[in-house]
Order: structure tokens, then C-alpha cells, then sequence
């Protein structure tokens, strides 16, 4: 370790990380308990704060419980042994869980009805409601349905990860015992059933699927008593577990793998409200957990569930529709290539429409003057307009290389599917990089142009994914300056080939150079806050966690760097104590969008120098991916960035929390008199009036005589906002 930061090797200097992400999930959980919220946005947190809290048992606890039962006693940089980190979480989540749903079985359920959206019980609905059921019931569901006793001969069944299951306690004719007996609902069915016999959109009525499942129990069991059901769930282990060094086919190992997913170790119970306590102790038996890892729900088993609520045609209980707006140096049916020749372009999304990417992938593909097409893809949608141009691209005979991240986690089975159709195109795909994740997002389109052949390249900070692209803050860069489009080129030479890194000047890539570098870049603001010329750091990303850098944020700190960190999830660094961080601020915004954006900051004596990118300050992005940070170097998109958009992520007063020294959160407010901002409310104020604009103008001829077409059916202007 550097003698500098012996001194920030305390572990109390430190907060552990997956307590930092629980307060995460609980920020996502005040977003569905704020009454400023639209309440079906309200529901719609709820169901993220599950099926985040899902994705968390079945990684991040099965790894905890399985260093528990390895007899691990290592602790981690904050101190804390994993049967103490796991004691710690237990205790939170039960918390949290009953907070969750008794804001659903109150304020939020109670609210629901009042605007007409209601789950019922079979027996409190009319008859005719009820034979629309009862007809659903024999004509789609009880072909599908399979009841499992279990007894001396048939075993409890193996119950599929997160699978919603019923429990029923059955008595047989002429037999006192009672036995089980199990039906796992149809995964292919929703759990919400909406009620219409009439075809009438407008009632938003729904029944638990487990609820119409459970009226039909005797036929499903036919000449036997039933004496009790109870709807259970099961989490389990899902990591994927093997090692790539030493796998012959990493494809096939994958697949196996994946095979394996749904029967991992058990990792957490759920089961419904009023189980008797000896068929709870049954199920914890058969599944090996503990009375800690039960969780007794009054309501759906996972609020997953409650997204078909979403659905109903009630514009007043949502967020106002948002349409992104054209980025005005690059509108649609312009030519992205001259654009690019002419200047660098930097979207930022949602704001600005991620289909000119699109559009631009499409043309490439069509376009005879481009030779090659290369391209990075970690996660994207199964219908992806870029899937199909790409293939399209490999027909017509361009070269076409597609470097595809098979162990993107939850979304390895889609990435194999496409990867597939992608080959069966012609496109030549490479199924990642031995011992690493490719994380970069890179797309590189050598074209031949009238003076020479050039690269075209786009850097991004998140993925080339058209759906989420709508719902997560991403930048993506434009250029075809050669210093950084010939770095990019041997970058996908490396990465597809047999040749050693060849390091770069321009690009920050890990995982070779980019944690040293940063570190660089941060002991250069300490070095000059003690020279007294200008410094500062400003870092907006998803989780900071990595010691060393965190050590380094507290040396430069300590030497008077004035530190700001927008991180939105994990934070390991522990803010405000003095003599060590007391420069050190660190705000998370949880809003409408997902923050996913990454940006760098440096104040670099009065000459800014700015970086974006695809990587956390997480162990795992620096030192086992392939991640990379470019630079913005165009004068007037850097004064953009430093200006006109960090200053607003960092004003913002209404949906920011301010990271206390205990590791709590608290919600910042406007100071008396000072106007309420929020910063994704902001950027879609600009965003309108980029719309505007781009609409006054789409007629006009542009600067190389182009006219900008109209669309067939602009989208409408969207109405203000309301904080």
C-alpha cells in the first residue's frame, strides 16, 4: 500500500457494501412511499424494490451464506465477517419487507380503490364475473396445472427458482393423515388475472392467480378434503459457477450452466401470511434454511406482480408522457457520417432520441461506401432494430464482427439466442474475452469516403439497448477524431486477436490502465490543492467501492480537494469525518430514470479535463472487465458538460439524498428561498425545448443544403411537469 494512505486504512473509514446497496433499495422504496409521487408510479416502485431485492438474495446473499457455511471468518475492508454482514442484512430486510407491504395493504391499496383498481377475491364478485372466471379457469388454466402429492412415494418436488407455488394440506377419503399436496403456477401466466367478461377497458379489476387456482382446489384434487393452501416462494443461488480459463466451449459451459440456474441452493423462503407454524418448519427442513430466512407476506408473493396495474389507461395516475427530443447537430434523416466529419456530437439520453444511433446503424448497413462494422453489444432487446441491420450489414457482404458478453448476468440466455442469429447471418461473433467481461460499450464503421477511407466511432456510457434506452441516463459520444477512432480500432484488435494490450494515451482501459490511471488523475488534483492552483473532483456513477481509489479520494480531501460524488447505488466511502473526508460529498438521485450515466471530473488547474464511460469504481469494472473511459475533449461539448450538466445533477433538491457518516441517507430540501430543482426535471425542460426548436427548424434548409424531412407523425409536445 502507498505509505500516503496507510493513514485511511481504518476500517471504520469504511462502509460495507452490501449494507450500502440495502439503503439503495430502501431509497427506491421512499420513492413509493412519497405521496408527491403519481400513484401508479407509487406501485410501480414497489415492484422495482422486489425485483431488486430478488436479484440481491439470489447473488449477493447466496454468496454471504455460502462463505457462512465455508467457515469464512475474512473480513472485508470495513471490518465486518459475513456472519455479521449477514445478521446485519437479515434484520434490515425484514424491515423493509414489512414496510413494503404495509404500504401496499394501506395507503397504496386503500388509494388503488378509490380510483376504481381493485383485486378481489373470487367469492366477493358478482356471479357473472365469476363464470368469466370459472370459464378462464377450465378452458386455459386447468389443462396446464399438474398437482403433486407428496407423500412416503412421490418427494417434495423441486421447486424452480422464484416459482409461485401452492401449498395445500389435503386429507384423502378414509385416511386421518393429512398430507400435501403442491401446484406450481404456469410461469407462462400472469399472476394479476384482469377481470372482462364485457371487453370493458375501462374497469380495472383483477384476482390473484393463486386465488382463482385455490377455488378450483377440489377438482384439482378430486374426492379429497381440503384443509388449508398456502401460496409460497422459493429464491434461489443463481450465480453462474464455472471457470472460462479452463472451459473448452465457453458457449456450451454457459448454457450448462444456465441449465443449472434454476435449481440452486435455497437462499430465502416466502410464504403466505397465516402458514401454520409446523408446515413453515416443514418447508425450512426440506429447503435446509433457517427461521431467519422465512418472510411471511400479506399480499402477493413478490409485488412483481402488481406491474399488469400499471397497464390501466389512467393518465392521471402516471408520469406525464415524455417524448425524447432529436439532438439538433444530429436530427433525423440527416446524414450522420457528414455530421460527424464536421463536428464531434454527444447525446445524453433519454433526453435526446437514442434512434439516430439506430438510424445510423441501419444506413451503415445499406450504405455501399462502408467496408466494416465492429461493435461491442452486453445487453440488448431480443427485437433489436441493430440485431436485425447488423445482419442485414453481413449480407451485404460489409465485414461484420459483433463481440458478444455471454455472461451479462439475467440476460445470458437472450444474449446466446441473438448471438446465434447474428452467425446465422454471416456476422462474425466473438463470444467474449478469456478471464474477462466485456463491459465497454464501442461501435466502430469504417467507411470509404471521398478523400480517404475513415472511422466512425460511438463511445457510450450504457447500453446499445433501444427499450432501456428510454429509461436509463446514458451519454454517448460521436467522433471521428483519428487519435481516439484509431485507439478504438486497436482496441477491437486486441480484444478479438491474439495480440498484448497496447496502451493508450487517449483511452482509459481497464483492465490494464484505467484504476491507475484515475489514481493519477486524483493525485494530481491533491498535488495541485497544495500548490494552491485550481482543483476538484467530480464523479457521477453507479457505485464507488474499490479501497484504493476510495484512500485516494481521502488523501486528495485531506490535502483540500473539494470532492462532489453523484453515486446512485453503493457507496463504500464514508463522507464528512474529519481530518479525512470532510471535503468529501456524496448525493444519490433516485428519480423517474434510472442514473446510469458516468462522468469524471477533474479540475486539472483551471483546464477540465473530462472523461465518460462504461465503468464503476467497483474491484470487478477495474481490475476483471473490459471497460472504457473517453475523453471529451471538443471545447464546447466539454464547457457543456462542466456547466450545463454536472451543476445541475449537483443542485438538485428534490429527489437527491445527501450520504450522512453512519452511512444513512437523508432527502435534501431548497433552502428558504431557494427554488426547488431537480435535475431530470430539468433536463426534460431542455429536452422540450430542443423539441421546439427542432421543430421550427426541420424546414429550413440545413448547413450542407439538406433539407431536414418531416416526420410522417411527430410525437405531440409534451405537457409540463409538476414537482
Amino acid at each position: 500500500m502507498d505509505t500516503r494512505q496507510d493513514r485511511f486504512a481504518d476500517p471504520g473509514l469504511f462502509l460495507n457494501r452490501e449494507l450500502s446497496w440495502l439503503e439503495f433499495n430502501r431509497r427506491v422504496l421512499e420513492e413509493a412511499e412519497d405521496p408527491t409521487q403519481p400513484l401508479l408510479e407509487r406501485v410501480r416502485f414497489l415492484s422495482i424494490f422486489s425485483s431488486n431485492l430478488d436479484e440481491f438474495f439470489e447473488i449477493r446473499i447466496a454468496g454471504i451464506k455460502q462463505q457462512i457455511e465455508q467457515g469464512s471468518v475474512d473480513a472485508e475492508t470495513d471490518g465486518m465477517r459475513p456472519a455479521a454482514v449477514f445478521d446485519a442484512l437479515q434484520r434490515r430486510i425484514h424491515e423493509l419487507v414489512d414496510r413494503q407491504y404495509a404500504l401496499w395493504n394501506g395507503e397504496i391499496g386503500r388509494q388503488l380503490a378509490e380510483h376504481g383498481i381493485r383485486l378481489f377475491d373470487p367469492a366477493e364478485l358478482p356471479p357473472d364475473d365469476i363464470a368469466w372466471l370459472d370459464g378462464m379457469f377450465w378452458k386455459s388454466l386447468f389443462p396446464v396445472l399438474t398437482p403433486l402429492a407428496v407423500d412416503a412415494s412421490h418427494p417434495f418436488p423441486q421447486l424452480l427458482n422464484k416459482s409461485a407455488n401452492l401449498l395445500f394440506l389435503v386429507r384423502r377419503p378414509g385416511h386421518a393423515q393429512v398430507t400435501h399436496g403442491i401446484v406450481q403456477l404456469p410461469r407462462l401466466f400472469d399472476r394479476l388475472i384482469r377481470i372482462d367478461p364485457a371487453g370493458d377497458r375501462s374497469r380495472h379489476h383483477y384476482v390473484l392467480l393463486r386465488a382463482l387456482i385455490r377455488r378450483h382446489a377440489t377438482e384439482l384434487f378430486p374426492g379429497c378434503e381440503i384443509l388449508g393452501s398456502y401460496a409460497l416462494r422459493v429464491t434461489r443461488n443463481s450465480d453462474l459457477y464455472f471457470d472460462d480459463e479452463e472451459a473448452e466451449n465457453l458457449l456450451r459451459t454457459i448454457e450448462h450452466e444456465l441449465r443449472k440456474r434454476s435449481q440452486g441452493k435455497a437462499v430465502r423462503l416466502e410464504v403466505e401470511a397465516g402458514c401454520p407454524p409446523d408446515v413453515e418448519r416443514m418447508l425450512l427442513d426440506t429447503f435446509g434454511l433457517e427461521e431467519r430466512d422465512v418472510y411471511r407476506l400479506a399480499g402477493p408473493m413478490t409485488l412483481t406482480d402488481l406491474l399488469p396495474l400499471y397497464s390501466a389507461d389512467e393518465p392521471e395516475l402516471k408520469d406525464r408522457p415524455f417524448f425524447p427530443a432529436p439532438d439538433l447537430a444530429l436530427p433525423p434523416e440527416s446524414d450522420a457520417f457528414a455530421v460527424m466529419r464536421r463536428q464531434d456530437v454527444l447525446l445524453h439520453h433519454p433526453y435526446e432520441d437514442f434512434e439516430c444511433i439506430i438510424d445510423w446503424v441501419k444506413h451503415a448497413a445499406a450504405d455501399p461506401s462502408v467496408l466494416a462494422i465492429k461493435m461491442t453489444l452486453y445487453r440488448t432487446s431480443g427485437d433489436s432494430p441493430i440485431i436485425a441491420a447488423l445482419g442485414e450489414a453481413a449480407q451485404n457482404g460489409k465485414h461484420v464482427t459483433v463481440l458478444v458478453e455471454l455472461r451479462a448476468r439475467f440476460d445470458e440466455a437472450n444474449n446466446i439466442q441473438w448471438a446465434r442469429r447474428l452467425e446465422e447471418a454471416g456476422v462474425h461473433v466473438v463470444y467474449g474475452v478469456v478471464g474477462l467481461k466485456v463491459h465497454a460499450k464501442m461501435l466502430l464503421i469504417v467507411r470509404r469516403d471521398e478523400d480517404r477511407i475513415r472511422s466512425y466511432v460511438h463511445l457510450g456510457t450504457g447500453n446499445y439497448h433501444p427499450k432501456t434506452a428510454r429509461l436509463y441516463t446514458d451519454f454517448g459520444l460521436l467522433t471521428t477524431k483519428e487519435e481516439i477512432t484509431d485507439e478504438v480500432v486497436r482496441l477491437f484488435n486486441a480484444l478479438t486477436g491474439l495480440g498484448e494490450y497496447p496502451g493508450f494515451r487517449k483511452l482509459l482501459v481497464a483492465p490494464q490502465e484505467l484504476a491507475p490511471r484515475i489514481l493519477e488523475l486524483i493525485a494530481r488534483e491533491r498535488d495541485n490543492a497544495l500548490a494552491g492552483r485550481p482543483s476538484g473532483i467530480i464523479i457521477k456513477a453507479n457505485s464507488l467501492v474499490d479501497a484504493t481509489i476510495i484512500r485516494a479520494l481521502y488523501d486528495a480531501s485531506s490535502a483540500g480537494v473539494r470532492v462532489e460524488l453523484i453515486l446512485r447505488g453503493i457507496c463504500c466511502l464514508r463522507p464528512g469525518v474529519p481530518g479525512v473526508s470532510k471535503n468529501i460529498r456524496v448525493v444519490s438521485i433516485v428519480g423517474r430514470f434510472l442514473e446510469h450515466s458516468r462522468i469524471f471530473y477533474f479540475a486539472n488547474g483551471g483546464d477540465p479535463a473530462v472523461y465518460m464511460g462504461s465503468a464503476d469504481l467497483m474491484p470487478r469494472n477495474l481490475y476483471r472487465r473490459v471497460e472504457v473511459l473517453f475523453p471529451i475533449e471538443d471545447p464546447a461539448l466539454r464547457r457543456h458538460v462542466v456547466e450545463e450538466v454536472l451543476p445541475v445533477f449537483l443542485a438538485d433538491r428534490i429527489k437527491a439524498r445527501e450520504l450522512a457518516p453512519d452511512g444513512t441517507y437523508r432527502r435534501l430540501h431548497p433552502d428558504p428561498g431557494q427554488e426547488p430543482s431537480q435535475a431530470q426535471l430539468t433536463f426534460r425542460r431542455v429536452s422540450r425545448q430542443q423539441f421546439a426548436l427542432w421543430r421550427a427548424s426541420r424546414d429550413r434548409p440545413s448547413t450542407d443544403g439538406r433539407r431536414f424531412t418531416p416526420l410522417t407523425s411527430p410525437p405531440p409536445m409534451p405537457r409540463g411537469d409538476v414537482l
